[in-house]
């Protein structure tokens, strides 16, 4: 069933609002991606680009005493987000707000560091990295979460369930030369653990179908999409190998 169906997105967004994340990632890649930025200013001035509900945001504030600006599309995300943040008494120093990454008014050469786990490719990384380069402040820090394929050959089934999503993989040292054509210094890049797909992700989210099918169980419209949107962690099940998710932290020079 195709995305533009508004049956599909409404189901998909309750269902992805759920959870605690809307993509791959934890803690532990959050710690490791920061280790890399070395430099950072005590205060950091900071940046999360394509927030979701947050997940992220909230390690950012707990990794650092940096000051945050948390940027989605989704309204309903930051509204969760602003929530969440109020709930835990960091909306002093955390901020959430609708925005396109796109189209950002912000302040040139503002940001100490820019974060963005699984987002960038919404407008291309080849929009995605000047935009960057522009907000951040000379030796600024990147840091991002990328899908690239990880063996030659896929299956045609991944091959056509990226091709759907409308999402172009490309190789990791594809994006590793974009990074240093486009004005930074690739300090060093990490794949994702099998465990950043499923301990905050696909787990929840398969629990979460579960749920959803009882809760929808005289319509058949709704579980034929639910059926849909289980396949996606039916596949990195079976073909992880093929592809994943990899961690680029870079310098602006």
């Amino acid at each position: 069933m195709s995305k533009t169906n508004p049956r599909f997105m409404a189901l998909f967004l309750e269902l992805f609002e759920s959870l605690p994340r809307q993509g791959p990632g934890s803690r532990a890649c959050a710690e490791r991606a920061l280790r890399l930025c070395r430099e950072l200013p005590p205060v950091p001035r900071i940046l999360d680009l394509g927030c979701g509900t947050g997940a992220q945001t909230l390690y950012l504030a707990e990794l650092t005493a940096g000051s945050i600006l948390a940027i989605d599309s989704h309204a309903p995300s930051i509204e969760r987000l602003r929530q969440t943040l109020a709930e835990r008494g960091l909306s002093r120093r955390a901020k959430a707000q609708v925005g396109d990454m796109a189209q950002l008014e912000l302040p040139t050469a503002s940001f100490d560091l820019i974060w963005s786990e699984g987002a960038l490719y919404n407008i291309g990384i080849e929009m995605a990295l000047p935009i960057c380069l522009e907000l951040l402040r000379p030796g600024g820090y990147l840091a991002f979460t990328d899908a690239v394929w990880r063996r030659e050959n896929p299956p045609e089934e991944v091959r056509a369930a990226f091709e759907q999503e409308g999402v172009t993989l490309g190789w990791a040292a594809e994006v590793a030369a974009a990074i240093t054509q486009g004005g930074f210094e690739l300090l060093d890049h990490f794949t994702l653990p099998d465990a950043a797909w499923w301990d905050d992700f696909y787990t929840p989210m398969l629990a979460r179908i579960e749920a959803m099918r009882h809760q929808y169980a005289n319509d058949r419209e709704a579980l034929t999409i639910l059926d849909e949107i289980a396949k996606e962690p039916e596949m990195h099940r079976h073909y992880a190998n093929y592809y994943g998710y990899e961690f680029f932290v870079a310098r602006r020079r």
